[in-house]
């Protein structure tokens, strides 16, 4: 039987209050206006930042916006990944709507000052609850976090604010019931409101670390405790999230009482347990469930911001604010209150810098394009399987939380040394990376027995290769920020590997290569020294420029006298330069190894690309672009190699990206159009594009036969790292304001697209690609949009112009001989083949004589006999439907006048 608090003010209106009367829109403007696809990349609409979701029945309820970066709050509904539907907004709502809450037929959001009111069955609004202002002192917000609403109350939700009261409100009515107040004025905010198992009774968690377990019908404190006692070295244990275990065990002495609470905050990223019988008592801590947050300033975001028990069962759900989701069981028969860990996802805490499709191994083809290798600032690499998420997980850098729990870090002796974070354990943000799986044993390769990431040049004796040269090695490497190691991996065992390899002047990795076999692995260093390493053994092998011998010392010292007057004896040399000579006077930024290991190219800040002999360390030719300009020199910062067609793109700090032909060592193609710096660039899978992403959130995608801009679009936030996959199916984009990696498909694959010149206002916005599509959209279904539009443009311009072809001519002197997509016209490369393979193997053959009547299948079984006749069926194995004659007693009128007429 549903209860109901008597009202103060009278008894409940049956009408609608009247600031239920406020003006509600459907504004188009509400929802964001459609925006052209990409002609090349097909992308999936998304929402605009997130500020609360809430799951109810079989939908999802999203809040979007009203932060001020984009004007407009919204709340959208999803079911099955497809939005199916949308609340009516009030046309006064400019805050971010931060908390939802359904319950019965309403749907209540809480924003920073009021709280609206929505009917659930049709998703219109209702009402708007404005409470009293708060008398905090400092208050920015009337409400502090937390809304939740009473079971078996009719109507009915609890409001927490800034001054520490709860109020208790009708929606129905829209009228103040009552207001709790709290039992200090120091007690601060309501951080987190709870209803418990009991009826009547609601936790509520305040600023102060104080938790009270309430009766709203008394308004009596029935338990307080204190989590500031949880851990002592820390004065701001905010509790922000508050759950109950309802499966009736975990309490009391023999753990077979109900009564168990979870608190958990964002100030680090531990949960306490609680035994609420007899007066309440912490029973166990989960230190370490999520990362803590960095002590630095702008470092890594941490700590819990919700913990639940599902509804009768002994399983925790946890999510932080380290891009995780945990789930954790309580073992029946433990003797600890602790749970385990059952299941985890997680992702990147901070936004990805570095991205790349892992090449597959030359035995192991399938994995082609499946796997993507990314690098963020959270100072951890995640591999990222495009066939299973499940395959998905972070590559370990050893025994980081045994560390952190000896030093604290994720325990109550945080008085250790509270300024050392957890980012301080692990290797320092990585800024570039190489790999290579033809040498990588998998799952089988042999890890070190020692520690990680262990100089080789250091250790004393020899380094016992056997094992690895049986089972292989690392095959990733990886440079950091402000350290002068590359470190090894392993990809196949998913964790860090045995090498950390030092550059030759001691200063910064700048850039890491490793060649095409995974035998050797190039690093470079911010102050121009290259040194190649072995990753089996993990020995220095050469340098570039290799240093001098002695005997290369005295005829350089001839040659030097020969200069001050003296003759030194004439010489023939291959090269243009002589030992120890080419070396980069400012940073590397790229490193390329030719795929017959005979070559290995690198270009730098100083504005050269230089061609080294890989076995020998000398400089054979270089290009100098250094002075090039009369009025500035150019920097090079980024270089990508295209190792089919011997080409070199070039990144140069003018805003331009050269291709250079290795072969000849010339200029063949100067790509301009970016407007601002140019962030990352790459080879489409089969050389004929260069696709780059800038600093003004545009990409751009130019075709490199005719060097024509054919597709540019502009993104909400800038790209920070692009990879095109080897198959060529997917472009992956990582982006400044997010998290996670977008994957776009190439429309080209499935469909024709023009291929013309576009202009710098033909430049599109679209929104980034998500997992579903607004509106419901499938993955086709989002590529072909406005294939229509698309058809009906091409008509058009194939009736104005003189040749069907010449929307997609690359000249007038030129013929394009097909449209059709190049899977289609492929095929007939190997048309021999085809026709051999479907030639028949013999002669076909004349069909069985038949009669020209064939009989029905109601008379196929029947027997006939010997002379080609019938046979009749037995009488009582034929199954049919009676019917009497009709008399003329049962004929109607109607019946009778046409029998009449008939005869």
């Amino acid at each position: 039987m549903s209860k109901d608090l008597p009202d103060p003010n009278g008894e409940e209106a049956a009408t609608s209050p009247t600031k239920r009367q406020k003006l509600v829109h459907r504004d188009p403007h509400h929802r964001r206006p459609p925006r052209a696809a990409p002609r090349i990349f097909a992308p999936f609409r998304t929402l605009a930042p997130i500020t609360a979701t809430v799951a109810w029945k079989d939908r999802v309820f999203a809040a979007w916006g009203g932060d001020g970066t984009i004007g407009q709050t919204g709340v959208w509904v999803f079911q099955r990944g497809r939005q199916v539907g949308e609340l009516e907004i009030p046309i006064d709502l400019e805050e971010p709507i931060e908390e939802l809450v359904i319950f019965g037929a309403w749907i209540v959001g809480r924003c920073w000052t009021r709280i609206d009111v929505w009917k659930s069955a049709s998703y219109e609004h209702y009402t708007t609850i404005t409470p009293t202002l708060s008398h905090a002192p400092g208050a920015r917000n009337t409400l502090s976090g937390g809304v939740c609403n009473m079971p078996t109350f009719l109507n009915k939700i609890l409001v927490g604010k800034q001054d520490g009261s709860v109020d208790i409100w009708n929606v129905s009515t829209g009228k103040l019931v009552y207001t709790m107040l709290p039992a200090s004025l120091t007690s601060g905010a309501v951080t987190s409101l709870q209803p418990t198992p009991a009826l009547s009774t609601v936790a509520i968690a305040r600023a102060d670390g104080s938790i009270t377990i309430q009766d709203i019908h008394t308004d009596k404190t029935i338990i307080k405790l204190n989590a500031q006692n949880t851990t002592a070295s820390n004065n701001n244990n905010n509790i922000t999230s508050i759950s109950f275990r309802t499966d009736g065990h975990g309490a009391g002495k023999d753990g077979q009482q109900p009564g168990v609470m979870a608190t958990a905050g964002t100030s680090n990223g531990d949960v306490t347990l609680w035994d609420l019988n007899n007066g309440g008592r912490v029973v166990g801590v989960l230190h370490g469930a999520h990362d803590p947050p960095s002590p630095k300033e702008g470092g890594v975001s941490g700590g819990i911001n919700r913990v639940e028990f599902l509804a009768g069962q002994d399983v925790m759900i946890t999510s932080g604010m380290d891009n995780a989701l945990k789930s954790w069981i309580f073992d029946a028969n433990s003797l600890s209150a602790v749970p385990r860990i059952l299941h985890s996802r997680s992702g990147h805490a901070a936004p990805v810098t570095k991205i790349c499709f892992v090449p597959a191994s030359s035995e192991d083809a399938e994995d082609t394009g499946k796997w993507i290798l990314s690098a963020g600032r959270d100072q951890s690499l995640w591999a990222w399987s495009l066939r299973k998420d499940g395959q998905s997980g972070e590559l370990s850098q050893g025994p980081v939380r045994k560390k952190a729990k000896k030093l604290g870090l994720l325990g109550k002796n945080l008085e250790v040394d509270t300024s050392v974070g957890l980012d301080e354990l692990k290797a320092p943000e990585i800024t570039c990376f190489s790999c290579s799986l033809n040498r990588d044993g998998g799952m089988g390769a042999a890890p070190s027995a020692g520690a990680v990431w262990s100089n080789a040049a250091t250790k004393k004796g020899t380094t016992d290769t056997s094992d690895s040269g049986t089972t292989g090695w690392e095959s990733i490497v990886t440079g950091h920020r402000g350290d002068k190691f590359a470190r090894t991996w392993f990809w196949g065992r998913k964790r860090a590997g045995r090498w950390a390899f030092e550059t030759a002047d001691g200063m910064e990795v700048s850039s890491v290569a490793v060649t095409s076999c995974g035998t050797f692995a190039v690093i470079a260093s911010a102050g121009g020294s290259i040194s190649m390493f072995n990753l089996q053994s993990g020995i220095l092998r050469q340098r570039f420029p290799a240093p001098l011998n002695p005997s290369q010392a005295k005829k350089k010292l001839r040659l030097l006298q020969s200069a001050s007057g003296e003759e030194a004896p004439a010489s023939f040399t291959p090269y243009r330069f002589g030992p120890g000579e080419g070396k980069h006077r400012k940073a590397v930024t790229g490193l390329m190894i030719d795929p017959l290991n005979r070559t290995v190219i690198s270009c730098g800040l100083d504005g050269k690309v230089k061609f080294w002999d890989f076995h020998a360390g000398r400089l054979k030719d270089e290009i100098d672009w250094s002075s090039s300009s009369p009025t500035m020199a150019i920097a090079i910062t980024a270089a990508r190699y295209y190792k089919s067609s011997d080409l070199v793109a070039l990144s140069c700090d003018d805003l331009a990206v050269r291709i250079i032909d290795t072969e000849t060592k010339k200029l063949v193609r100067e790509l301009w159009g970016c407007g601002g710096q140019i962030v990352d660039f790459c080879f489409s899978h089969d050389g004929r594009w260069i696709v780059a992403a800038s600093m003004d959130s545009v990409i751009r995608v130019w075709d490199l036969p005719t060097s024509h801009l054919i597709n540019a679009f502009r993104v909400e936030s800038p790209c920070t790292a692009l990879a095109f996959s080897e198959t060529g199916e997917y472009l992956a984009t990582a982006h400044a304001d997010g998290v996670g990696i977008h994957l776009w498909n190439n429309r080209t694959l499935f469909t024709h697209v023009p291929t013309r010149m576009i202009k710098h206002d033909e430049i599109i916005e679209v929104t980034l690609p998500t997992s579903s599509g607004e509106g419901g959209q499938t993955l086709l279904e989002a590529a072909f949009e406005g294939s229509e539009d698309n058809e009906s443009e091409d008509e058009e311009n194939l009736q104005t112009e003189d040749t069907p072809a010449s929307i997609d001519a690359i000249s007038k002197d030129l013929l394009s001989l097909s449209l059709v997509p190049k899977a289609r016209w492929q095929t007939l490369l190997h048309l021999p083949t085809i026709k051999a393979r479907n030639k028949p193997t013999e002669p076909p053959k004349a069909p069985e004589k038949a009669p020209f009547f064939l009989p029905s299948l109601s008379n196929a079984d029947q027997p006939t006999a010997t002379n080609g006749t019938k046979q009749p069926p037995e009488p009582n194995r034929t199954s049919r439907i009676s019917r009497p004659p009709l008399s003329s007693s049962t004929r109607s009128q109607f019946t009778t006048l046409l029998h009449a007429f008939a005869s």
